[in-house]
């Protein structure tokens, strides 16, 4: 992976959400296989059930990634993923409920219109009107002041980030209100009902699918990967402690001439260049271990009354 061990555990939440984000993406292109094939008992099901699961869930994906660019701590390390399933879990038990009411308690056929299709996915849409409102409030904040999120990134990369999550946003809603005009009214007004609903929401999907890939999930995988390399820090070095002139090419050549220290010309001497941030002018060689360099300290003779011979002087005088 793009992350260190050392660092996984940080952002371990980050990478939780945006696979979860990366899975319904996936999904959302499969679905387009259901709405190519006609409509049988067996796809209704399918559509009526993964279309707004599977959109709820990349929205909240991108709901809680905006919360925790705002810093709010529910949404922070763990949370993140938290959040999204929290808010996927509910569009759910929507889907399943109007499944089970319709096949099981009524026992009619899997059918449904183009409203009542529509009237499933409100939940979706105010997930998705929500992420555009916290998305706009993220860049602003962003812009305005200093923001740092919770993965540790800069004002510049929390400013990116928010303006890729607004425009994937606003893609996303424009994509929906097309679609979604279309399949209520053009297509009835313009005489194409049937016809046109299926291929109008397999259209919606790809568009949709391409909005998320590349505005949040690959953009995303992106600056994961750039934040984890600039934040490695490289090894310290201590060769120069044992052996500052270990690294230095020519050391062990043989230096003669005036590339030789012990020649020196006549006129003036120039100053030595040193070839190592460890290397100085005063060289320890030059000191005799022998030698006695310690300071002598003053002491007295006398310990016990050191003021006798004094008085017993001044006495005598």
């Amino acid at each position: 992976m793009c992350v260190s061990s050392r660092q996984r555990r940080g952002i371990g939440g980050s990478v939780a959400s945006m696979a979860l984000f990366l899975l319904s993406t996936a999904g959302v292109f499969a679905l387009t296989f259901a709405f190519v094939i006609r409509l049988t008992t067996q796809t209704c099901p399918t559509r009526l059930f993964l279309f707004g699961v599977l959109f709820s869930l990349a929205f909240s994906c991108l709901l809680a990634h905006c919360l925790a660019l705002l810093g709010f701590s529910v949404a922070r390390g763990w949370g993140e993923a938290g959040v999204a399933l929290a808010l996927f879990t509910l569009q759910v038990v929507i889907a399943t409920e109007w499944l089970i009411i319709v096949l099981l308690r009524d026992g009619q056929p899997c059918q449904y219109f183009q409203g009542e299709f529509v009237m499933l996915l409100i939940y979706v849409l105010v997930l998705l009107a929500a992420g555009l409102v916290l998305s706009l409030c993220c860049l602003c904040s962003s812009c305005l002041t200093y923001s740092y999120s919770y993965s540790g990134g800069s004002r510049r990369q929390t400013q990116v980030q928010a303006t890729l999550l607004c425009l994937t946003l606003l893609l996303s809603a424009a994509i929906w209100v097309v679609w979604i005009a279309l399949l209520t009214r053009g297509n009835m007004e313009m005489g194409r009902r049937p016809q046109w609903d299926d291929p109008v929401l397999s259209i919606a999907l790809v568009a949709n699918g391409w909005v998320l890939l590349l505005g949040h999930g690959l953009a995303q995988v992106v600056l994961l990967c750039r934040w984890e390399a600039s934040s490695k820090e490289g090894p310290l070095d201590f060769g120069g402690w044992t052996s500052p002139n270990a690294n230095l090419p020519g050391l062990g050549n043989l230096i003669e001439g005036r590339e030789n220290r012990s020649f020196e010309n006549d006129g003036r001497k120039q100053d030595p260049v040193f070839q190592s941030p460890y290397e100085s002018g005063f060289s320890m060689t030059e000191i005799d271990p022998d030698k006695d360099y310690s300071i002598p300290r003053p002491q007295t003779t006398n310990i016990s009354e050191p003021y006798d011979v004094y008085y017993g002087h001044s006495l005598s005088d």
